[in-house]
C-alpha cells in the first residue's frame, strides 16, 4: 500500500509552515510521527483560536 502524493505534501507543508523544520527533516519521520505531529499542530491551532 502506497501513501497519496497529495496527501504527502499536505503534511509536509504544515508541519514545514508552522515548526520551520526542513523538507528532509519530516520526510525522515516514520509515517505514524509525522501523522501525530499533523495533529499536535492542528489541537494547537485549535485551542490558539477558540482562546
Amino acid at each position: 500500500m502506497t501513501y497519496a502524493a497529495d496527501r504527502l505534501y499536505e503534511e509536509t507543508a504544515y508541519i514545514a509552515y508552522h515548526f520551520h523544520w526542513s523538507r528532509e527533516q519530516i520526510l525522515d519521520l516514520p509515517h505514524a510521527e509525522r501523522v501525530r505531529w499533523v495533529r499536535e499542530i492542528a489541537r494547537i491551532n485549535t485551542r490558539v483560536n477558540e482562546g
